[in-house]
């Protein structure tokens, strides 16, 4: 609770300073801008989490949403597929490569980093071979399936509707909530991310959590990428998704996931991802170079490390001083 406060604060600092100093950043336009960008990368950062919660870390979110993305429209238009036999397939493609990812770190016991870096060149590099290197877009075509994305809800404030997209973030938020609360299996995931060894010896099947964590992340990936192209209705394979692990990452570890394993929170989480949105449209309206962007992840990455190690130390100390006679 003491996180999620400290990062509501943050966030409603910001908005403030976005608000005083930008002229267009309390417009109904922007704010429902603001709030579509959030959810999208929202639903990236539930995903990450449920792999930081493990211990593991996931870099190829961005080349799997670029690649469940370009996918979509590349299989409707090229190749004429019906809109109910892609979206199922590209799920299903998706959390392919998560158990990919998670057979090859718990049956070959290689690292993380590795296999997830890996897949992020291999994912983008089948993106663009598939499709030649060319954009991909739906010609025009297909607004009932893009309505997925691009529908709005009117809620009585002036040029400010709410996304559609909000609709499975929201879903997805609660799920993940009361699965890692609420479940036999979430309570064994945070102990496997605690203490991996312990749980295994304990009778936790901690391969098939750890396996699963990848599985739904790269599924949450992959729904993200094909809500993104709905959105945007045209991508690049060479530059679609870049980074986007990064901003999914952040979000997390801002929202109070702990880097080394079990500890989230599902709040904390949404609340990471709207405040990176708003930094970067804060330094948009602000008329900071776009390039800030990147300095700014990186920071936030680096206090929320740091934040945690210091949290970490401190909790040593007390247990050293609560156990000494």
């Amino acid at each position: 609770m003491k996180k999620n406060l400290g990062i509501l604060g943050i966030l409603l600092a910001v908005c403030v300073v976005a608000s005083i100093f930008g002229d267009n950043f309390l417009t109904g336009y922007n704010l429902q801008n603001l709030t579509q960008r959030s959810a999208l990368f929202g639903i990236l950062a539930l995903g990450a989490s449920v792999v930081i919660v493990t211990g593991g870390i996931d870099l190829s979110i961005g080349s799997v949403v670029c690649l469940a993305g370009i996918s979509v429209p590349w299989l409707l238009v090229e190749h004429e597929w019906s809109p109910w036999a892609v979206v199922p397939a590209v799920l299903a493609g998706s959390a392919l490569i998560g158990l990919f990812h998670g057979l090859l770190i718990t049956r070959l016991r290689l690292q993380p980093f590795l296999v997830t870096l890996c897949g992020l060149l291999l994912y983008r590099g089948i993106a663009r071979w598939m499709t030649g290197d060319q954009s991909q877009g739906f010609q025009g075509e297909f607004d009932s399936v893009r309505a997925l994305a691009l529908a709005r809800f009117p809620v009585g404030l002036e040029a400010y509707s709410v996304p559609a997209t909000v609709i499975p973030l929201v879903l997805l938020a609660a799920a993940l909530a009361v699965f890692l609360r609420r479940t036999v299996w979430g309570r064994w995931l945070l102990a496997t991310g605690r203490n991996e060894s312990a749980a295994r010896y304990s009778g936790i099947p901690t391969d098939r959590l750890v396996t699963g964590a990848y599985v739904a992340c790269s599924l949450f990936a992959g729904l993200g990428g094909m809500l993104f192209i709905f959105d945007i209705g045209s991508a690049q394979p060479s530059d679609f998704g870049n980074f986007y692990e990064l901003y999914a990452i952040a979000a997390a570890v801002l929202g109070g996931c702990s880097l080394r394993g079990g500890e989230a929170s599902v709040v904390g989480v949404l609340l990471g991802a709207a405040t990176l949105q708003v930094l970067r449209t804060a330094i948009i309206l602000l008329g900071l170079s776009s390039q800030l962007e990147f300095a700014v992840i990186g920071a936030v990455l680096l206090v929320g490390v740091s934040a945690d190690e210091l949290v970490r130390r401190l909790r040593e100390r007390r247990a050293e001083r609560a156990a000494a006679p």
